[in-house]
């Protein structure tokens, strides 16, 4: 945990509710875009952004960051937006097509095909030349910025720039057949449940 983000954490924990009102403002714009580009309605996204920042106070002294302070409320608003299109998803499969709905094989087989996914991604990762590698993990792993990439690995944030470039033209390149797949997954986890 950064220095930053243990300082954030502290004051939080310390119950400082005018400290609270300078994250909230600080923050804000970031968590609103980020919910955006799931829900793409401005007012949805301002109403979860304000769900987030309340969650955020009111687990305040169970917090246990272990990356950016930023990244991990970019990660509740992730969380936030896929929990609200869950709850309210308008599609079900069985509405799509009646009384041919097999839940237990089609579990099954998404199980096996993200397992698949999952597999085949790792290895595309482990095959990626070690600073490209290691530029991909900081920055989709531990959602670091290219700034903290950069002073992480003591490398200019054009080299973080160009690495990260390089690595996701190599990933494309070499998951080229499985998006397909990835592209069915995930209109299933959002659409069909």
């Amino acid at each position: 945990m950064s220095d930053e983000t243990n300082e954030i954490l502290l004051r939080l924990q310390s119950d400082d509710k005018a400290y609270m009102k300078e994250v909230f403002h600080n923050h804000y714009s970031m968590v609103c875009k980020t919910i955006y580009r799931f829900v793409n309605e401005q007012s949805l996204s301002e109403d979860l952004a304000q769900e987030v920042f309340i969650r955020l106070w009111q687990k305040r002294h169970q917090l246990n960051i272990n990356q950016s302070f930023a990244a991990y409320l970019r990660r509740m608003a992730i969380n936030e937006a896929l929990g609200h299109i869950r709850k309210n998803k308008k599609i079900h499969i069985d509405e799509l097509n009646p009384g041919q709905h097999d839940g237990v094989e089609e579990g099954i087989e998404e199980k096996y095909l993200y397992g698949e996914l999952k597999g085949r991604i790792k290895a595309a990762i482990d095959e990626l030349p070690p600073r490209c590698r290691a530029v991909f993990q900081l920055s989709r792993f531990e959602e670091l910025t290219y700034k903290e990439i950069a002073e992480k690995l003591d490398i200019s944030i054009k080299t973080v720039e160009n690495q990260m470039g390089k690595a996701l033209k190599i990933l494309r390149e070499k998951l080229k057949s499985y998006l397909v797949v990835l592209q069915f997954m995930v209109f299933s986890f959002l659409v069909l449940g």
